[in-house]
C-alpha cells in the first residue's frame, strides 16, 4: 500500500484559544459535543439567499462552478484562489484544491506555500495550523515524490448546515461580526503513482469562509472533524 496524502484528514484540533476565536467570530452560531463550535455545511451547492432558512451571503454573479484557474505563482500545481464572493462556491473550490497535488511538479514547501495564498488575510481568525497540520512531513512528501503520487478532485455536494442556519435565524446580525460562513464539502479524490497504482475515496470536510461584502472570499479554517 502506497502512502497516501489526504489533507481533510483531521490529525490534530483547534487549540481552545482558536476555537474561541473561531466561536466568537460566528457568534457562537454553533456548538458541537457541548463545548467546541464548529464551522458546518453540507451538500447540494446553492447560492445563499436572504430568506429565513439561508445565510445572507455577500452577492455574487459568479456560477458554483468557476472557471479553471490559474497556479499560484511559486507553488507548482497548486492554484490560485479564485475572485469569488460566493461562500458555498468558494468552499467548492477550496476543497477541491485541498484534495489535490502533485509530488512531480510540487515539492512540499510550494504546496503549503499555494495552499497559504488561498488563507484570509485578518490574523485574528486565520487558523493556518488547521491547514498546515494536515501535511505529510518532509520525509513522507519525499517518499510520495519517489512514486511521483498525485491526486485529483472531484467535488460533489456543498451547502450550510441546518443548525448553521437555524442559529443564524435566531440571530441575523451575527454573521456581520466578521462575515464567516461554515461551509461542509463533499467529494472525491483519485489518487494515483507509479507502475498503475492508484485508487479513489471517499472525501468531506468543513470548512469556515470568509466573505466580507464587495470583497473576495478567503479561507479561514479546516475544522478538526467533519460536521453533518
Amino acid at each position: 500500500m502506497k502512502n497516501r496524502l489526504s489533507l481533510s484528514a483531521y490529525g490534530t484540533g483547534w487549540s481552545a484559544n482558536r476555537m474561541l476565536m473561531i466561536a466568537m467570530a460566528l457568534a457562537a452560531l454553533l456548538t458541537l459535543a457541548g463545548v467546541t463550535a464548529y464551522v458546518t455545511g453540507h451538500h447540494t451547492p446553492r447560492a445563499a439567499s436572504s430568506g429565513p432558512d439561508e445565510p445572507t451571503a455577500p452577492s455574487s454573479s459568479m456560477s458554483a462552478d468557476p472557471a479553471p484557474i490559474e497556479s499560484t505563482p511559486g507553488a507548482g500545481s497548486v492554484p490560485r484562489p479564485p475572485r469569488l464572493s460566493d461562500p458555498v462556491a468558494f468552499a467548492r473550490a477550496a476543497a477541491a484544491m485541498l484534495w489535490s497535488y502533485d509530488t512531480r511538479d510540487t515539492s512540499r514547501e510550494q504546496q503549503l506555500a499555494g495552499m497559504k495564498a488561498w488563507m484570509t488575510k485578518e490574523s485574528q481568525y486565520s487558523d493556518w495550523a488547521s491547514l498546515s497540520a494536515q501535511m505529510p512531513d518532509p520525509l513522507l512528501w519525499s517518499r510520495m515524490a519517489d512514486q511521483q503520487q498525485h491526486a485529483t478532485a472531484q467535488v460533489a455536494e456543498a451547502h450550510y448546515p441546518a443548525a448553521f442556519k437555524q442559529a443564524l435565524a435566531e440571530d441575523p446580525a451575527a454573521i456581520t461580526e466578521a462575515y464567516i460562513y461554515a461551509v461542509t464539502v463533499t467529494g472525491k479524490q483519485t489518487i494515483a503513482w507509479t507502475q498503475s497504482g492508484g485508487g479513489v475515496e471517499d472525501r468531506s470536510l468543513t470548512l469556515a469562509v470568509q466573505c466580507r461584502p464587495s470583497a473576495d472570499c478567503s479561507l479561514v479554517a479546516v475544522a478538526p472533524r467533519v460536521a453533518p
